[in-house]
């Protein structure tokens, strides 16, 4: 009976025991962690945090080169003369759809001139809602059909701008594409035409041409 008493208290001594190493353990973790959390911190802030930064602006500079594209080729682009009648018109840049340049367009164009002309931006969800419209950037995400926006603009020179799939080559005149972490652009010169539009040969050197032949090839495959 005296053993059987004896192993009890010894069992609870050893428990006693364990539990004190294991609280004196937990503290010392607890205490590192708190001497290390301001390391943690720094690595946060000046590391991770702005990687995170840096992804977001990889995505965002795709547009910042776009707005400066669109701003770019009005230099490389005439006008038919009615189109620009007034000389203190402005040069027109219209989005239709949803967004994606936020502030980076109205940055590219900022106290910019054209052949004298200060340049506007103007935003509409609906084609039907913009004024005149000397380039219009078509958002990737505009719910209208490339086929019934033309057929709206048809008889106007507008440089028509997109950057959805075949968009040059089912008929708008600039697209762009693309290609790894560069954006280039497809010119089709026949929509320029239709439009009144003349591209100059500096800018289509820099393109890859289609023509709407090829549209019409495609469609009897």
């Amino acid at each position: 009976m005296m053993d059987r008493t004896q192993l009890g208290r010894d069992r609870k001594l050893h428990w006693q025991h364990e539990s004190k190493r294991t609280g004196r353990t937990e503290s010392r973790i607890a205490a590192r962690l708190f001497l290390f959390f301001p390391v943690l911190l720094f690595i946060w802030v000046n590391l991770i945090s702005p990687c995170i930064l840096v992804a977001q602006a990889r995505t965002a500079s795709e547009y910042e080169i776009k707005a400066a594209f669109l701003y770019n080729f009005a230099k490389f682009v005439e006008w038919p003369a009615s189109a620009l009648a007034d000389p203190k018109q402005a040069l027109n840049i219209c989005v239709v759809g949803p967004d994606p340049f936020g502030h980076y367009l109205d940055d590219a164009v900022v106290d910019k001139t054209i052949a004298g002309r200060r340049i506007a931006v103007t935003r509409s969800r609906l084609p039907q809602d913009l004024p005149a419209c000397h380039i219009l950037f078509v958002s990737a995400s505009q719910r209208l059909s490339l086929a019934d926006l033309l057929s709206k603009l048809r008889g106007k020179s507008v440089l028509v701008v997109g950057e959805s799939e075949d968009f040059a080559i089912s008929g708008g005149t600039i697209q762009f594409v693309l290609e790894g972490n560069h954006v280039r652009f497809v010119i089709n010169p026949d929509a320029a035409e239709r439009s009144g539009l003349k591209i100059s040969s500096k800018l289509l050197a820099l393109a890859a041409v289609v023509h709407d032949s090829q549209t019409r090839e495609a469609e009897k495959r």
